[in-house]
């Protein structure tokens, strides 16, 4: 997306390929799409993406409660790319995102479907969601560390027919491993504001 010779670029690209991965950098034929990241089973996964970002240059965001962006971490946390979210408003997260999509003439959201690191039997539909109301595709990103690649593997335009769907990004990410395969979450589908509201949020 951006043209000319950028030092941190060039280092943080650098820093992927001694650690021994491959970067998947297809076009990205939209102006706005919604990043799934699958499977997301490790800390380094957030590490990994985050060099990945600023390797490609792509202004790739990711979204977190609006108290971590308070203060000076908040600004770090913002040139990072991170989005803060508003849980105590009325609107859930799908449609505070959604706006943010509206207003924004670039939009690349990314969002860890499974939710957490740890051993879950669901993934939350925010993602698929905020695609179809947003009216934008998603782009299928993957931290594979069974192939050492990270970026985008493809993309899709979800029908709003989620066995259908899910069975196409099922097919998808087939063979695609996190650092921890066996808490990898299976293609089923948990609400994600319903989830947040479970745990104390919004």
């Amino acid at each position: 997306m951006n043209s000319g010779w950028n030092p941190f670029s060039w280092l943080c690209r650098l820093t992927l390929r001694l650690a021994g991965w491959r970067l998947l950098e297809p076009p990205l034929p939209m102006a706005k799409a919604v990043i799934m990241v699958y499977p997301h089973t490790s800390n380094w996964d957030f590490i990994i993406g985050i060099l990945y970002r600023f390797a490609t240059r792509l202004p790739i965001r990711w979204a977190a409660k609006d108290t971590l962006f308070a203060g000076l971490p908040g600004r770090f946390f913002r040139a990072l790319g991170g989005v803060p979210v508003n849980r105590r408003e009325r609107t859930g997260f799908v449609e505070q995102m959604a706006q943010a999509c509206a207003d924004s003439p670039h939009f690349y959201l990314a969002i860890t479907p499974e939710g957490t690191r740890s051993t879950v039997n669901h993934l939350k539909s925010g993602f698929y969601r905020l695609a179809l109301m947003a009216g934008v595709p998603l782009a299928l990103g993957c931290i594979d560390y069974a192939r050492r690649e990270v970026g985008i593997i493809g993309f899709h335009s979800p029908s709003g027919d989620e066995v259908a769907d899910l069975a196409a990004l099922a097919d998808a990410y087939q063979g695609r491993r996190g650092k921890f395969p066996a808490q990898q979450g299976p293609f089923a589908f948990i609400d994600m504001d319903q989830a947040w509201r479970e745990r104390g949020g919004a």
